[in-house]
């Protein structure tokens, strides 16, 4: 290879990958931000990383559901006041870049509240929206 294709090739690497974990830092910011709201009590904080739009998929325990509206009564009716929402932290376990606009998140979440204490898994499809990253599907347990 030439050395001129050789510094192109480079280039291009090292600007993809800088895209990629500004991207991470973005994910990672937003999740920041749901937990910081989830821990106010604020529910529609949190739903604030979700997209608003009838097609969002969530999948927990009961099966598929559709709908960011569907999404925020369910919050809404399974954590009904601050015993049951008490503090939430998340730990990234990866960000996978699928493609230009979705991403591809693993991670754990835990709960530390007086109702008891609860955790899981979960993973996450990201998907940049006019020019924001947001989750379009969560499946969680």
């Amino acid at each position: 290879m030439s050395r001129g294709l050789y510094l192109l090739a480079v280039l291009f690497l090292s600007f993809r990958a800088f895209a990629q974990n500004k991207d991470d830092a973005v994910i990672r910011k937003m999740m920041d931000r749901q937990a910081t709201e989830w821990n106010k009590g604020n529910i529609e904080g949190f739903m604030s990383g979700y997209w608003h739009s009838d097609s969002l998929m969530f999948i927990g325990s009961s099966g598929p559901q559709y709908g960011y509206s569907t999404t925020l009564a369910r919050y809404k009716s399974k954590y009904p006041d601050a015993a049951h929402m008490g503090k939430l932290a998340f730990t990234i376990v990866s960000i996978k870049k699928l493609s230009a606009d979705y991403y591809f998140v693993i991670g754990k979440w835990a709960l530390q509240r007086k109702a008891g204490d609860v955790d899981g898994s979960f993973s996450l499809l990201i998907k940049r929206i006019d020019g924001e990253l947001k989750i379009v599907v969560d499946h969680s347990s």
